[in-house]
């Protein structure tokens, strides 16, 4: 059926589908069991692939895991991390001695930049009750003169990140979280400064949707040289620009002209992302992306040589205290409490 609003749909699987400035979206959902003393899960390891542990059983995932879920520590270079934390908790540990923890709402905007490594694990740190977590990381690409930006993180705690409420005709509720970008007068907080989304002209976008039964909302327009991608991730069935959408699907729509969403009979929840291309060479091997292979190849050779500095930490699945809060420690020593 065509639709001019509407330039393509597709099913969503565990990596999602993205356009330039986007590199990588995956939705994280995992309900995990009680904690044990190790801050893993209090439950059978056996029959899981440690290490490569991508397949849901029992409702949940080690991922690069072996005793606490979560990614030990790995390098990066050449774009940005931005892990929007849901619900649950992450500990964050990298080569420049920096660490965190956040969550339920936090966001973690991570510039890779000239290259870095880092752990991003799950602690379970609930010993009397289940520990489920929800999140998103979305890989945005940096350009060509920013690719060996110095290594830097930014946190956008839950209570900094504003929230744009539209009320329908009806009385029914609209929210929408913006990470990134603006809505009207309302704009998110600043990313990482050598971010492609610090330039407003960029138009990059990170929002989080949710609708109530019934809700009807209206997209407003971006530019024209704009990508747009609606992500509907959970929900009943719903109409986008007249057209019956189910859900864990993909909606990418024409930037410029405004989309209206009507909701179904519960609340539905999407993830939308919006941005200028950077319109460059992209060259991906892994956790590098560069703009020639030969930069590829360099990427390998100054991690074989230097370890991105290296690994300040005792383990490579490093962890926080039982008892601490959310916090951000960062690579000169400054440190942000929750």
């Amino acid at each position: 059926m065509y639709n001019k609003a509407i330039l393509n749909i597709q099913p969503l699987g565990f990596m999602w589908p993205t356009s330039d400035p986007f590199l990588f979206c995956v939705h994280h959902q995992d309900f995990y069991p009680k904690g044990n003393d190790q801050f893993g899960p209090a439950a059978s390891l056996k029959g899981r692939n440690l290490g490569q542990d991508f397949t849901i059983k029992d409702g949940w995932r080690m991922y690069h895991g072996e005793t606490i879920p979560g990614f030990p520590a790995h390098p990066h270079r050449g774009f940005e991390t931005v892990t929007v934390v849901l619900n649950g908790l992450v500990d964050h540990s990298d080569s420049h001695g920096a660490a965190g923890r956040y969550g339920n709402g936090d966001v973690q905007w991570m510039t890779a930049g000239s290259g870095l490594q880092h752990s991003e694990m799950f602690p379970l740190l609930k010993q009397e009750e289940e520990n489920p977590l929800e999140l998103f990381q979305v890989w945005l690409n940096l350009p060509r003169s920013k690719k060996f930006a110095e290594p830097h993180f930014t946190m956008l705690w839950a209570d900094t990140i504003p929230i744009v409420i539209h009320t329908d005709e009806e009385g029914r509720k609209t929210e929408i979280r913006l990470i990134a970008g603006k809505i009207g007068d309302t704009t998110a907080p600043p990313p990482a400064p050598d971010s492609w989304a610090a330039d407003p002209a960029n138009e990059v976008g990170i929002w989080v949707i949710r609708m109530e039964a019934g809700a009807k909302w209206q997209i407003p327009a971006a530019s024209p040289e704009a990508r747009r991608t609606l992500y509907y991730y959970k929900g009943p069935e719903i109409r986008i620009a007249g057209m019956e959408i189910s859900t864990y699907q993909s909606v990418e729509l024409l930037p410029d002209t405004e989309v209206i969403v009507e909701n179904g009979n519960g609340d539905a929840y999407f993830l939308l992302l919006q941005g200028i291309p950077i319109a460059e060479p992209v060259v991906q091997y892994g956790p590098f992306v560069m703009n020639t292979q030969a930069e590829i190849h360099q990427a390998f050779a100054d991690y074989r040589r230097t370890q991105f500095g290296g690994w300040p930490w005792s383990r490579y699945d490093n962890v926080h205290g039982r008892e601490e809060g959310r916090f951000a420690r960062f690579a000169d020593g400054r440190v942000e409490k929750r």
